[in-house]
């Protein structure tokens, strides 16, 4: 039998946090030896989403497969974060299995020792660890060690009104020809916009990462920081001037969940985000467009199409934990081709490359879309965001520039300002890795 909590109230979640540091601070004074009793679950901690949903609904299986109740937590991205601070900080052995971003969390997880290491795990054949995408299965290397087994992938996708781009000829193969046409359809006085997108300072980085490397740029090159280059300043550049040009008001504060309704109501013309979000376009609940929405690949830039292609979310295993070797047969079974094969037929893009070469696993997406991801994931970056520990912090400064650039600022003096300080920043981040 599973259990699963939603989204906790601020109070609520102060409670569970504080309790939780209790368990964790007995649980280490105890020394955390000895396995649990028989009766004691198999903790599972995961974000609140469609997959984990879809996978605590078949989590009976598991449990007769095992013999061992499972208890699976299901929270928001802040919650799950905030819990595991607190779990972690205090070695606590009440979770087993985490549900983590590799992009986001896993290196300074890694760095602290929190997460087991899973290589000697992954090389088992029936697993197939080679039969993972090569960029979501690099992302789970951290230091030489597999800490992590990528469950959901996203790439980015154009989003695009087919009734609308017929006198374009077709959905834009160029990001010039998407600048060109969202300036051509932009109707700001019918409150209609040519490209609606994340504008939201750290929020817009993730999204902004394939304008920048389908400019050539990258965050970080040869371990300095990236975005002063050339390269980089096009890429905000273009990108301050598709929002400010073509975009509605209020860009700046525009995250994927302020951004994405704008599209769904018929309000804008493009839309680049998350594959993953397609489905809200197709709902008749909650979108006027999901009879004329198409879906294309990543426009190309001046270096090609280069879209990111990472693992969303993905499952490690609690250091502490004294269910180790339950906690992987969960991820052997939560990860394994059949169970990925099923998962990805309901909509859930998954990381396996045989899923995603499998016309059976591939018949809830949209056709447009589903060739739209294979060509994403050929040509896709392993990564979204700059690859430090204190990724939040390094979003906020490499996204400065991109608010300027949608004010309509000039964006050059303030490139050369977060260029000088994520240098700094990258000197700091990086010393733990002279040890």
């Amino acid at each position: 039998m599973s259990t699963s909590s939603r989204p906790l109230s601020r109070r609520a979640f102060g409670r569970l946090a504080a309790s939780a540091a209790g368990a964790g601070v007995l649980s280490a004074c105890s020394g955390g030896s000895g396995r649990p009793s028989a009766d004691a679950p198999l903790r599972i901690m995961a974000i609140n989403h469609v997959w984990s949903q879809a996978v605590e609904r078949r989590v009976t299986e598991f449990e007769e497969r095992i013999g061992r109740r499972v208890s699976m937590t299901l929270l928001t991205a802040d919650q799950l974060a905030g819990s595991y601070n607190v779990k972690l900080n205090a070695s606590g052995t009440d979770v087993d299995v985490m549900m983590v971003r590799a992009l986001q969390e896993q290196l300074l997880f890694g760095h602290n020792g929190w997460l087991a290491d899973l290589s000697d795990r992954v090389a088992d054949q029936q697993f197939a660890w080679d039969d993972f995408q090569d960029a979501p299965r690099e992302a789970s290397v951290t230091a030489g060690k597999v800490l992590s087994v990528p469950v959901v992938t996203e790439r980015p996708a154009l989003y695009y009104r087919k009734d609308l781009v017929e006198d374009l000829g077709g959905p834009p193969r160029t990001l010039a020809a998407l600048m060109e046409g969202a300036r051509e359809l932009t109707r700001r006085k019918e409150g209609f916009y040519g490209y609606v997108g994340r504008g939201q300072r750290s929020g817009a980085v993730s999204q902004w990462s394939s304008f920048l490397y389908s400019h050539g740029g990258d965050f970080v090159v040869d371990g300095k920081s990236g975005i002063g280059s050339p390269e980089a300043t096009a890429a905000y550049e273009y990108y301050g001037r598709l929002l400010a040009g073509s975009g509605p008001p209020g860009a700046t504060n525009m995250s994927l969940e302020q951004a994405m309704p704008i599209f769904a109501q018929g309000k804008a013309a493009f839309f680049v985000d998350a594959d993953a979000v397609y489905s809200n376009f197709l709902d008749p609940k909650v979108s006027r467009v999901r009879e004329t929405v198409g879906f294309a690949p990543f426009p190309a830039g001046p270096a090609g199409a280069k879209p990111h292609n990472i693992p969303s979310w993905s499952l490690g295993i609690n250091a502490f934990s004294r269910l180790r070797d339950e906690a992987w047969e969960f991820i052997r079974w939560a990860a394994g081709p059949e169970m990925s094969a099923a998962l990805q037929q309901k909509g859930i893009p998954g990381a396996r490359s045989s899923v995603w070469s499998d016309p059976k696993t591939l018949s809830a997406f949209p056709p447009e879309l589903t060739e739209a991801m294979r060509i994403n994931a050929e040509r896709g970056v392993g990564h979204d965001r700059p690859r430090v520990l204190q990724v939040g912090r390094a979003r906020d400064i490499v996204g400065r520039p991109l608010v300027a650039g949608i004010l309509g600022q000039s964006v050059r003096p303030v490139v050369r300002d977060a260029d000088a300080e994520f240098a700094d920043f990258l000197v700091r981040d990086n010393r733990h890795k002279e040890s």
